[in-house]
């Protein structure tokens, strides 16, 4: 190494040594959360209510409603302020399944491993199944009137490999150097979802199945295996299924398993019933949802304000333990945290600290792009790129999100803003013993902080072990409590709770990386996470 470069390196060092000393960090403020985190933790009772009591958490549903009103009363006995609903919308109907089951007739009975798709109607029937082969329009003439009362497959087998290695994984060394060592983010264009080859003749097709009327469509889960079946939204010809008065064709996805040897037997000539019973209800008639508002007042900054949250929503066929009922318990059980610090130092944060829980995140982030519209920025219709910013975005210092699982953090992705580095540094330093040190420059996508970041917030994703999250129970029929950790939780709201404090006690707020209306805004897509 040359001497010019080891005189670089060592004044590169000694700032950001010189930066990270000068933040400060209230160690008697962190013995206080860690106390309330750790030593009294009360995450899995948390998200006991949030998931095996009022799970799943489909947007529009009744269950929702349910649990956003023990959400409400919760936060309101543990002494949050200011607890109240905020509306954003239309949305559309929600959906309610009541009665589902589904069984196979050839060679002999079984019962079959499936699922609705959300916004499926009810329907109930025995019908053969029928492959349609199709890859353009034109193959679609030899099945006109011969689908109807039938069950309607369109996807080949997929082939299921053996795993020898455990789905679950933490992070190690090499994963987390990578991340230390990825570089400041380049922008990427606006992303326009109709331009993607295959998107005229998907149109087509789901056109044709409105107007063939099957009995249902069956698909097989795109990944997983031994009855783990990944399910979200009923799929339609032209907008959204949550639309009043949408026609949708029945569908449901099927475990791979039983999705392939339906298909094997009809290879083999062997007819193929099945029989299927669904009952479900179409709900929220006034098509408005609500994200969920608490707040910790602020004193001499009260004006400004420090946001932390997650989503609430959840698909259908777990309850949403994972996604994101462990990141609604995290941010709940901060709040708990902080409330009970402040009780036992008697010291009140400068800024406000504003709890948020979001809906309609698995649909688009519609529930914090909604707030967003509100108080942050103005958007035109149907667009995601702000056009002009309101005053209240100056005033949030930053917002903290967790959308990534069970997993503990290990630090955070810093979405591009290389100036929070020796913030974020001193803060993560006392929890190196908790395994939280990482900060990667990288941007990190798919949930509510990018509302905040699209509009110049400073909005931040941690970053989380894996675990089993993406291989298992993102999105899962196994999306359910038994697959949360209970001590990554804990870890996961005490390190979040002291993050909070600090960026509300500070003399400055969080600092912000350069931001242009018409070039860093950046629409994330409409389509479902």
């Amino acid at each position: 190494m040359t001497n010019r470069l080891l005189v670089l390196v060592f004044l590169l060092t000694s700032i950001f040594t010189m930066a990270t000393a000068q933040e400060e960090v209230n160690k008697d403020i962190n013995d206080l959360i860690r106390k309330h985190g750790l030593d009294q933790s009360q995450a899995m009772e948390i998200a006991g209510w949030i998931t095996d009591v009022y799970g799943p958490r489909l947007t529009g549903s009744p269950m929702l409603d349910k649990a956003t009103e023990w959400a409400q009363n919760t936060l309101t006995e543990w002494g949050m302020a200011n607890v109240h609903l905020e509306s954003w919308g239309p949305f559309g109907r929600g959906w309610e399944m009541t009665h589902f089951e589904m069984h196979a007739n050839g060679p002999g009975y079984w019962p079959i491993i499936a699922y609705p798709k959300a916004w499926s109607p009810s329907v109930k029937g025995t019908g053969e199944v029928i492959y349609l082969q199709a890859n353009k329009e034109e193959d679609l003439a030899a099945y006109k009137g011969k689908l109807k009362g039938k069950f309607v497959l369109f996807d080949t087998t997929r082939q299921v490999e053996e795993l020898f290695e455990p789905a679950a994984r933490r992070h190690d060394a090499e994963s987390l150097l990578e991340l230390a060592n990825a570089p400041e983010p380049t922008p990427r264009p606006r992303r326009n979802y109709r331009d993607l080859s295959g998107f005229t003749f998907n149109q087509k097709l789901w056109q044709f199945l409105g107007e063939e009327q099957p009995l249902a469509v069956l698909t097989r889960s795109y990944k997983g295996d031994l009855g783990t079946v990944f399910v979200s939204g009923a799929r339609t010809a032209e907008g959204r299924a949550q639309n009043v008065d949408r026609e949708v064709v029945p569908q449901f996805t099927l475990a791979v398993e039983h999705y392939n040897r339906i298909f094997r037997n009809l290879q083999r000539g062997i007819p193929i019933q099945l029989s299927v019973e669904l009952e479900a209800h179409y709900t929220n008639p006034d098509g408005m949802e609500h994200n969920i508002i608490a707040e910790i007042p602020g004193t001499d900054l009260k004006d400004e304000v420090v946001m932390f949250g997650a989503h609430y929503d959840s698909w259908h066929t777990g309850t949403g333990a994972t996604d994101n009922g462990a990141g609604s318990t995290v941010m709940m059980e901060a709040a708990r945290i902080l409330l009970e610090t402040i009780k036992e130092s008697g010291i009140q944060p400068r800024r406000t600290l504003r709890l948020a829980l979001w809906t309609g995140e698995e649909q688009g982030l519609f529930g914090s792009r909604g707030y967003s519209r509100e108080h942050f920025a103005e958007f035109p219709p149907d667009n995601n790129t702000p056009q002009s910013l309101k005053p209240e975005q100056e005033k949030i210092s930053a917002y903290y999100n967790l959308d990534n699982g069970t997993g503990k953090i290990r630090g955070v992705y810093m979405q591009g803003n290389a100036a929070v580095a020796p913030i974020f540094r001193a803060w993560l330093e006392p929890f190196k013993d908790l395994d939280a040190s990482t900060l990667s420059l990288s941007n990190t996508g798919g949930t509510d902080h990018l509302a905040f970041d699209a509009v110049g917030i400073p909005g931040f994703q941690f970053i989380q072990e894996p675990m089993a999250y993406f291989a298992r129970t993102h999105h899962s029929n196994m999306d359910n409590l038994d697959h949360l950790v209970e001590a990554d939780l804990a870890q996961a709201a005490t390190i979040i709770a002291s993050f909070v404090f600090h960026t509300a006690m500070r003399d400055e707020m969080i600092p912000r990386k350069p931001f242009e209306l018409e070039t860093t805004a950046e629409d994330n897509g409409t389509s479902e996470k």
